[in-house]
């Protein structure tokens, strides 16, 4: 069925009819928009967009760091029927170009961080924010009311890291958004008028999906003025606004709760920090509760069911910590609301409660597939589950516990990084033989990455010309932090690395030169 009432667009407009004088943007403790404000500039906006050339279903890029434009962007862009297309800022341009190659971005919303380098890309206009040319898109008189848009129809274009070497176009569609901002408001924090969401994490992923929930009950969003996370200002944040929630990679929270800021935060304002993209170590969950309180939630899932597998809120988790479950502090919840969950095996079998497989996942949050990559939709959707990768097991009480990720994914620092890509580059390097990737423990970054290099020369000066290969080819959170040379790689009899020898071997190895 096509109907405005699908349109994301919709909760906004709801809002403003409800809600018109709540603050809705602020940029450090000032309010920018109320919600009438913010409504108006987002219809302007999709109004000139579309006034543009933009027909619905076709791409908007946006290439930035935190900012109150992204807010009026991203419902623009679903008030017009286009497809948003956030973009983590700390890519590396030739990440970029194929982004916006792949999934065909006409138009671009970029800080001024990005404005040179997409001066000679395709697209066909790059608007930077906060300037002049932004501003008279979204103070036109004229607006536009949401377009009619099917469920099913895709309205956040999610590019993963790739692990085959180029990253995939993950299709969310208005439907999948809607049923994880109802699975946020039923599993994770309830959200009245007047609440506040503040974004240290980056709005091109799970902070920007929080959006929604709490515009659809009337939170303001409220954007650091450094664009991302830095302790001392998220203290003072907290200070200034009432009711404050945010979403956080766990290592922001451990860095959190380790900073001096940690204790001149005014825990009577600080409602909910909601943990997820990476694993808490259960001394670290511990640790921020100690500091914290009950203040922290949790959630599991991937770019393919966004924010929305598994959940544990507030309440449980201060119940498992009170009672010393360390196995459920560890775990990542129970399925949230219309989810289910599944540990498959062999031919996607359930498994018994207790035994380790992969966890499938099917509901409505679940994405459409992959932008126009029919045979990657074909083996990650088989059998109607979404196959995640990760591996763990159920507990008898409905609790999931990850055990590893099949796809050897290094999370630092809350972003991902998967092993295969940094491969392919360290494998140009004409003194490289054979070299495999993997993620050591780090205490403030959760993982850094490592790699395991068999040279074809004598390492020396080696690692210096493999550090500036990868600086000219990937983004810089993505390389090495450490190259262990070696005279083999460990193989099993197929001739397949094995790599949980070779984290075990470089778990207490620096660098080597």
């Amino acid at each position: 069925m096509i109907a405005p009432a699908h349109n994301l667009a919709t909760l906004l407009l709801r809002t403003a009819q409800r809600w018109p004088r709540l603050p809705a943007v602020a940029v450090g403790a000032s309010v920018l928009h109320d919600y009438a404000t913010l409504a108006r500039r987002a219809a302007s906006l999709a109004s000139s967009m579309r006034d543009g050339g933009l027909a619905p279903g076709d791409r908007v890029a946006l290439v930035a760091r935190n900012r109150a434009g992204y807010v009026e962007a991203l419902f623009a862009c679903w008030a017009a029927g286009l497809v948003a297309v956030p973009v983590n800022a700390k890519l590396h341009p030739r990440e970029l170009d194929f982004v916006l190659e792949d999934s065909g971005a006409r138009w671009a919303f970029v800080d001024e961080d990005w404005a040179a380098a997409l001066a000679s890309s395709s697209l066909d206009r790059a608007i930077v924010f906060g300037s002049r040319d932004c501003e008279g898109l979204a103070a036109r008189c004229d607006g536009l009311e949401p377009a009619a848009v099917a469920a099913d129809d895709p309205a956040w274009l999610f590019y993963t890291s790739g692990t085959t070497g180029r990253p995939k176009g993950v299709e969310i569609t208005h439907g999948n958004l809607a049923a994880m901002a109802q699975c946020f408001l039923s599993d994770v924090e309830a959200i009245a008028p007047g609440d506040t969401i503040l974004h240290p994490a980056p709005m091109s992923h799970g902070s920007g999906l929080y959006l929604l929930p709490h515009v659809a009950r009337g939170a303001v969003s409220v954007i650091p003025e450094s664009g991302g996370f830095e302790a001392d200002e998220i203290a003072a944040l907290v200070a200034a606004w009432e009711r404050c929630l945010l979403f956080a990679a766990p290592t922001m929270v451990k860095r959190l709760v380790e900073s001096p800021a940690c204790g001149r935060l005014d825990l009577a304002h600080l409602k909910c920090i909601v943990y997820g993209g990476g694993p808490m170590y259960a001394a670290d969950c511990r640790a921020a509760y100690e500091a914290l309180g009950p203040r922290l939630a949790q959630i599991y899932g991937q770019g393919e069911s966004p924010m929305t597998i598994t959940a544990m809120d507030r309440a449980l988790l201060a119940d498992a910590i009170a009672r010393g479950d360390d196995a459920r502090v560890a775990s990542v919840g129970c399925a949230q609301t219309g989810i289910d969950v599944r540990i498959g095996g062999a031919d996607d079998e359930p498994l018994p409660d207790g035994e380790i497989g992969e966890v499938l996942v099917r509901g409505p949050t679940v994405m459409r597939g992959y932008w126009r990559n029919a045979e990657a939709t074909r083996k990650t959707l088989a059998h109607g589950w979404l196959h995640t990768g990760d591996v763990g097991a159920m507990s008898g009480d409905g609790f999931l516990t990850l055990k590893d990720r099949s796809k050897d994914l290094i999370i630092s620092g809350g972003s991902n990084i998967y092993p295969r890509e940094v491969e392919e580059v360290l494998l140009r390097h004409p003194d490289v033989a054979e070299v495999a990737v993997v993620g050591r423990v780090h205490p403030d970054w959760g993982e850094e990455v490592v790699a395991c290099v068999v040279a074809r020369r004598a390492a020396k000066d080696l690692e210096a010309a493999l550090d500036a290969l990868c600086l000219s080819e990937i983004a810089r959170f993505k390389r090495p932090k450490a190259y262990v040379f070696l005279d083999a790689l460990p193989k099993n009899n197929t001739g397949k690395v094995l790599k949980t020898v070779l984290r075990e071997q470089i778990a207490t190895k620096g660098k080597t030169g």
